[in-house]
């Protein structure tokens, strides 16, 4: 059997065949039930779209502030960017390395890669470098983690509430809105769709 007609399961690791065309909308592991692959209607056009929509979204969070904060009558203003160089100045480059890495360079080679990959194949063109940009595609899946920085922002915020007059930025409310498309492009993007558009 050729390698490229099996499916492992992500749960138990069952190797199983792959359905024959035509694929049904979703396939299940024959051992644990778990969800092997979902397909949706127009999934890579919503993908699309939702990516449009990630990098717009993107842009804005980086471009504005997360949080305005007043104390003792100084009111300062604090961007991702910015906050990264704080963390490098007061020599924690370890923990500035980090929120660079997984909040501002993982999602945005996300984005990019997504980007590379679908807009071609609405006009009917494979992108260069496909295999290698959905290699990259998939380390930064793995590795974004807007969500863990939407989470830390949220408690950070509701602690400091308290001891300053703290106000949430536009940044945070696009973090927050990025974090919610980002899981939608996990539930609609489906590689199998991706790779039969791209060897068609």
């Amino acid at each position: 059997m050729n390698r490229a007609e099996l499916l492992a399961c992500p749960e138990c690791d069952l190797l199983q065949s792959d359905s024959a065309f035509p694929r049904p909308r979703k396939a299940l592991c024959a051992r644990c039930g778990a969800i092997l692959y979902q397909r949706h209607d127009h999934g890579l056009d919503r993908t699309a779209a939702l990516t449009a929509a990630a990098a717009v979204l993107f842009a804005v969070a980086n471009a504005f502030p997360i949080v305005s904060l007043e104390l003792q009558g100084d009111r300062t203003t604090a961007t991702l960017f910015g906050a990264v160089g704080v963390l490098w100045s007061q020599n924690m480059q370890l923990v500035a390395a980090l929120v660079a890495f997984t909040a501002l360079a993982m999602p945005l080679l996300e984005i990019a890669a997504l980007a590379w990959l679908l807009f071609p194949l609405r006009y009917g063109r494979k992108a260069p470098y496909f295999s290698d940009v959905y290699a990259a595609l998939q380390f930064a899946q793995r590795w974004g983690m807007v969500e863990v920085f939407v989470l830390g922002a949220i408690v950070s915020y509701v602690k400091l509430d308290h001891l300053a007059d703290v106000q949430a930025g536009v940044a945070l409310w696009s973090f927050a809105a990025l974090m919610l498309v980002m899981a939608a492009i996990e539930a609609n993007f489906d590689p199998r769709d991706l790779w039969s558009q791209a060897t068609a």
